[in-house]
């Protein structure tokens, strides 16, 4: 594996919460926190994609760099995927897609998960927390089954992705979290790719390569993460952070 590249996917038009990457964090837009966290990583290479020119205005304002793409694409890693062909496509082999809704990602995260994916023969990676109280039964966190407890220091095979389900007993389930590491190879096949089923089912664009037989490995996070999905959570995040 060689170069990495960091494509941070970002768009207006949110249902739940639109502009939700212009909304301010200590008088900070949000996809700049994340912008910033991504490039603490000394990565060298760190972007935005956006269909937006009020995104691109705010990233280069503030020392970033951003890539315009279509607006029609109708997931993150298709908007990833044309940042990476028009930019990258000839001095990366790992692209990592860091949501743009997680502006207190820790950059020692995206650097785990791609040390995992460089040591490992892995198409996509992934990483996952422990769940906390309540979060078992709250279809706004995504879940991510494995066979066996999840450190570290391992980086196991996903088994399921999933919002709710019935008849769990004793399996093992984490929170998943906004990140995905693709070689360039296996994001060139997922967005080839047609939607899914599951995909569609449970509004889950991993169930996309899933069920299309590419494999999804996932290691436990060393931070948490949250992803912020309502101006309810971006309350709540504020009053976290320092």
């Amino acid at each position: 594996m060689k170069n990495t590249v960091i494509i941070i996917p970002a768009r207006l038009a949110a249902k739940r919460f639109p502009n939700k990457p212009l909304a301010l964090i200590k008088g900070i837009p949000m996809i700049v926190h994340v912008l910033n966290r991504a490039k603490e990583t000394k990565i060298e290479k760190v972007v935005v994609a956006t269909p937006d020119s009020e995104i691109i205005d705010v990233v280069e304002k503030n020392g970033g760099q951003a890539i315009f793409t279509k607006n029609t694409h109708t997931s993150g890693s298709d908007r990833v995927h044309e940042a990476y062909i028009k930019n990258f496509s000839n001095s990366a082999e790992l692209i990592i897609n860091v949501q743009g809704d997680m502006p207190n990602i820790n950059p020692s995260s995206i650097l785990h998960l791609e040390q995992h994916m460089k040591k490992s023969n892995c198409e996509i990676g992934t990483l996952a927390i422990d769940l906390q109280k309540g979060e078992i039964h709250n279809p706004n966190v995504v879940k991510v089954q494995v066979d066996e407890k999840m450190t570290a220091g391992n980086f196991l095979l996903a088994k399921d992705f999933f919002r709710k389900k019935k008849d769990l007993k004793n399996e093992k389930i984490y929170h998943q979290i906004g990140i995905y590491a693709f070689t360039k190879d296996a994001l060139t096949k997922y967005v080839k790719l047609p939607k899914s089923k599951l995909e569609i089912d449970r509004d889950l664009e991993q169930m996309r390569a899933f069920e299309n037989n590419m494999k999804i490995r996932v290691s436990l996070c060393d931070s948490n993460p949250v992803s912020v999905d309502t101006q309810e959570g971006l309350k709540k995040l504020i009053a976290t952070m320092n």
